[in-house]
């Protein structure tokens, strides 16, 4: 398929404004300002092309929209886009609002427009320092232009967007600790409901998208709803962005439609597994997501539901690929570590279940676990997974329940033989190899 949301991504002076202008930028939000349609059509046209949330969850964009309520009681209505990119093996929104900020700023504007927003916020990773420069340099050219601020272009329509620097948290990639976050307290999450949709934002109505969902908004406008539903599957249109890292050749962001499948997006556009080694196993979308084998891979449809039906979930679609010289216990505990130190701390069971999954693993890779430690560990799962508050708990038991399911011999062989299979972990006792590193891109 052509590229869409990568099509100025390498070109010369991708970022100015001028060249975002020449290739045919901003020609939906003159149209839009300029009265061609109105909110209520421009969410119309949104919900017709299917378009889905780009961020995990895949919930239809145009219908989350129309959760707002139809009175506000004289509250403002607030967008605010998900820039906050922590999934490990995911870094598509980066590549995004680095090479082509006014695609995003742009579909920011539309969406904003849509829902009748006049103040906008692009929550940005902390760790984005180039991501933050670029997009505040962009947007003071759209100002510059007249693309933003009151009676833009001489119309009724007054839209301000303002970029905010997170402080480094993962937990503030989740909506309502996003939220917590821009008010200027601790980013932790809320209990919902109220959803933000009713109660979001310094308590005003408010939509979070993410920064691909918002990218899609301005060619939907510019080429139309059939048009996006012509790509991919029905039940998952549009162009999508792919990360693709760890064990293969040629490591990177690709767009595809989503009838490409995991084997194509491995052997065909990331050139394979390196170094002639073989594919042991997949994570298809970020670390929260359940790994995936080699036999699952094949002819696996990379939309949602074609990877749910595998027992996974597309998430974020980051892809990370491990060939067999990965060991998978320590691959759950490298994941658990991560989940475990980016916890908010507000839940117990995912405060102080993962740190404790976290030692029971490490017992397991240093050849010091028992028999009773991996039961142990088996319940603490369905404990954190029941019972932890938002999706960061809930989820972080995946990569050792996945592990498990698949390569339940491994965690054997490390408690009853004290025996690492890949040479990876260093046994009591036991001198191993070095580890081949993954090379998780984030």
């Amino acid at each position: 398929m052509e590229r869409v949301l990568l099509a100025r991504v390498g070109k010369k002076d991708s970022r100015a404004i001028d060249g975002y202008i020449a290739d045919g930028g901003y020609a939906a939000w003159k149209r839009v300002v300029g009265g061609g349609l109105t909110p209520e059509q421009l969410t119309e046209e949104v919900k017709k092309s299917g378009l889905r949330g780009r961020g995990g969850a895949g919930f239809p964009t145009g219908v989350k929209w129309g959760f707002l309520p139809k009175d506000t009681k004289g509250k403002p209505i607030y967008l605010l886009c998900n820039a906050d990119e922590s999934e490990p093996g995911t870094f598509k929104d980066r590549l995004l609002m680095e090479e082509d900020p006014h695609q995003v700023i742009e579909g920011v504007a539309l969406s904003a427009y849509a829902i009748k927003c006049q103040t906008a916020y692009i929550y940005i990773r902390g760790e984005f320092y180039d991501g933050a420069r670029i997009l505040d340099r962009a947007l003071a050219e759209a100002y510059a232009k007249g693309f933003l601020g009151r009676n833009i272009m001489g119309s009724n329509v007054t839209l301000d967007i303002t970029v905010h620097r997170g402080a480094g948290a993962y937990i503030c990639g989740e909506e309502t600790g996003l939220i917590e976050s821009l008010e200027g307290k601790r980013g932790q999450p809320r209990i919902k409901p109220p959803f933000p949709a009713v109660h979001g934002v310094f308590g005003c109505p408010t939509i979070v998208n993410n920064v691909e969902t918002l990218a899609c908004v301005p060619h939907i406008v510019a080429r139309g709803a059939d048009w996006f539903k012509s790509i991919g599957p029905e039940k998952g249109p549009g162009p999508k962005l792919y990360c693709v890292s760890g064990h293969v050749k040629r490591p990177g962001v690709y767009e595809a439609s989503m009838t490409i499948t995991l084997r194509e997006l491995i052997e065909e556009r990331a050139g394979g597994v390196r170094d002639g080694r073989t594919l042991k196993a997949v994570i298809p979308g970020g670390s929260s997501v359940p790994i995936m084998t080699p036999g699952e891979v094949e002819e696996c449809a990379t939309d949602y539901e074609g990877i749910v039906a595998k027992g996974s979930m597309l998430g974020s679609g980051g892809m990370i690929v491990m060939d067999d010289t990965s060991c998978m216990v320590n691959v759950a505990r490298f994941f658990v570590e991560f989940c475990m130190t980016e916890s908010c701390g507000k839940c117990i069971p995912c405060r102080a279940g993962t740190a404790q999954m976290y030692t029971l693993l490490t017992r397991i890779c240093e050849g010091t676990g028992t028999m009773d430690d991996l039961e142990l560990l088996i319940e603490l799962c369905g404990t954190v997974k029941e019972t932890s508050l938002c999706g960061l708990g809930q989820t972080a038991p995946n990569p050792v329940l996945s592990t498990l399911k698949y390569f339940k011999n491994e965690y054997l062989e490390h408690i009853m033989h004290k025996r690492c299979p890949a040479g990876v972990c260093n046994m009591a006792g036991e001198s191993a190899a070095e580890p081949a590193p993954v090379e998780v891109l984030a």
